[in-house]
Formats: C-alpha cells, sequence, structure tokens
C-alpha cells in the first residue's frame, strides 16, 4: 500500500473579495468607512443608553446588547480584511483561522438567540403589558442576556473544535475574506463527515429554533395587535415591532442562504457572507435610532449636556 506524503498546513492565505488591485483599493475605503460608522454608531447607542436613566429599560437594555454583539461580530473580520486589502501577503495562521471560526460563530450564534429574545420581550410587552416590568425585571434580563451567551459558546465551539481537527495537506487558499467552517472542510484531505455534519446540525438547530421562537412570539403579536380597537394603539404598536422585524430579515436571510443548504459554494457567497458580518451591524443602528423618538431625543439630550460641558470650561 502507498502511503501518501502529506505536508500539514500551518498557515492559509485569504483571497478576500477580488485580486484585482484597483478593486482592492476601492473595497479598502468602502470597508473602512463601514467599519467606522459601525463602530461610531453602536458606540453612540451604547453611551447614550448607560448614559440616559429613562433608557434604563429592559427593551433598551436588549439593544444596549445587540449594538455591542455588531460591534464584536464586526471586528472579527472586518480589520483583517482592511489590512489584507493593502497587503501582497494574505496570511492568516491555522490557529488565528480556527479562533476567526470560533469567534464568528460565538457573536454569530448569540446574536441570533439576541433577536429571538428581544422578540420576546416585544411579546410580554404586547401581550401581556400589565405584567411586563414583573415578569421582564433586572433579573431575568440579565439572566436570559447570559443564556444567550451560553448558546453562543455552544455554537461556536461546535463550528471550531471539529473543523480544528481537520488535517490540511494543500492547497492553503482560502476563497473568502475570513476563515469559516465550510471552506475549510472543503479544503480538508482528511474525513470531513464530522464537520461537514457538524456544520449542518449545529447551524440548522439554531437557525430553526430560532425561527421557531420567532414565529411563534410575532403570530401572537399580531394577533393582539389586530385586536386594539384604536388605529393608534394599532400603529404604536406595530411601529416597536417593525424595526426589530427588519433586523431579523437582514440577519436570517443571508445565514440560511449560506448555511441551511448543502456543502457547495456559489459565486456571491463572499457577498452574501459580507452582508450579515458587515452590512447588518452598520444598518442596526440606524434602523432602531430613526425609528425610535426616545433614542433621538436621548441623543439630543446628551450633545446638550456635552455643549454645556464645554461652555463651562471655556470661561
Amino acid at each position: 500500500m502507498a502511503v501518501r506524503n502529506e505536508t500539514r498546513v500551518t498557515h492559509f492565505i485569504l483571497l478576500g473579495l477580488s485580486s484585482n488591485p484597483e478593486l482592492q483599493i476601492i473595497y479598502f475605503v468602502l470597508f473602512v468607512v463601514i467599519y467606522l460608522l459601525t463602530v461610531a454608531g453602536n458606540l453612540l447607542i451604547l453611551v447614550t443608553i448607560y448614559m440616559d436613566a429613562q433608557l434604563h429599560t429592559p427593551m433598551y437594555f436588549f439593544l444596549s446588547h445587540l449594538s455591542f454583539l455588531d460591534l464584536g461580530f464586526s471586528t472579527v473580520a472586518v480589520p483583517k480584511s482592511i489590512v489584507n486589502f493593502l497587503t501582497q501577503s494574505k496570511i492568516i495562521s491555522f490557529s488565528e483561522c480556527i479562533a476567526q471560526v470560533f469567534f464568528i460563530h460565538l457573536f454569530g450564534g448569540t446574536e441570533c438567540l439576541h433577536l429571538v429574545l428581544m422578540a420576546y420581550d416585544r411579546y410580554v410587552a404586547i401581550c401581556n403589558p400589565l405584567r411586563y416590568t414583573v415578569i421582564m425585571n433586572r433579573q431575568v434580563c440579565v439572566l436570559l442576556v447570559v443564556s444567550t451567551w451560553v448558546g453562543g459558546l455552544m455554537h461556536g465551539f461546535g463550528q471550531a473544535l471539529p473543523a480544528a481537527q481537520l488535517s490540511f495537506c494543500g492547497p492553503n487558499e482560502i476563497d473568502h475574506f475570513f476563515c469559516d467552517a465550510r471552506p475549510l472542510s472543503m479544503m480538508a484531505c482528511s474525513n470531513t463527515f464530522i464537520s461537514e455534519n457538524a456544520d449542518v446540525i449545529n447551524s440548522g438547530t439554531l437557525a430553526l429554533s430560532s425561527f421557531l421562537v420567532l414565529s411563534i412570539s410575532y403570530g401572537h403579536i399580531i394577533s393582539t395587535i389586530l385586536r386594539i380597537r384604536s388605529t393608534e394603539g394599532r400603529q404604536k404598536a406595530f411601529s416597536t415591532c417593525a424595526a426589530h422585524l427588519l433586523v431579523v430579515a437582514l440577519f436570517f436571510g443571508p445565514l440560511v442562504f449560506i448555511y441551511l443548504r448543502p456543502s457547495v459554494t456559489f459565486a456571491g457567497d463572499k457577498l452574501i457572507s459580507g452582508f450579515y458580518t458587515i452590512i447588518t451591524p452598520v444598518l442596526n443602528p440606524f434602523i432602531y435610532t430613526l425609528r425610535n423618538e426616545k433614542v433621538i431625543t436621548s441623543m439630543k439630550r446628551l450633545r446638550g449636556r456635552q455643549v454645556s460641558v464645554v461652555g463651562r470650561h471655556i470661561k
């Protein structure tokens, strides 16, 4: 029996979105602008909610946590991509690659569960308003957020550990702008049965269970809203859910396309992956703030305080 001479791969090359130098400059500028907007927008929401006592409610507590998750989710992939656009060497070590897989799915899985949690919060607020403050007390809110992180950790390890067990003999070029479990399993020279099935089962269970809870929650919410007699009351109730529904659609749509299908690749996969790792985190602050008068008013108050403080120092 012939023994194959295998050389274990110790690093990978991320090919990115394009090999065209001109396009890489365009992508560099675009990624830098989007990332700076993501950081600024989400930090602004975090600071505003922290500084304004009127926003210390479950809804805004969950919103601030979503902003933190968006910051983390975007930071895992985008800065490395920005650096790679300007360098000839687009190398990422094996350990860094596995770490990227873990953190992508940690933040992604936690955000997936957190969006379900926010739907449950809206369900309690609209369907059981008289007991809302009792049900969604501080201890319960913290416990629910911690549970989303536990779920995210399980999802992250469930994706990263099988990928770390794979053997790679070459080529070592990943046709993506960040490391993910599926591209790695397609490059491996060892048995990928466990890795591929872990990917489908792990992501499938998370996505389907989240979709089921979201559907049940919004089924009850819509049913309750339609029973509200006043038009103004119905509009107000719908407006509190519209932003969240839009965020859910933007987040879950690309994820379902990427992860809930057989292990094949399409030309548009990188762009779709870029949508939920880059575009969604920058859109979320605008979606929530532009439709939320309380947040806008709080930002204006915060700005007024800063102006008054600066004025006193000048005097």
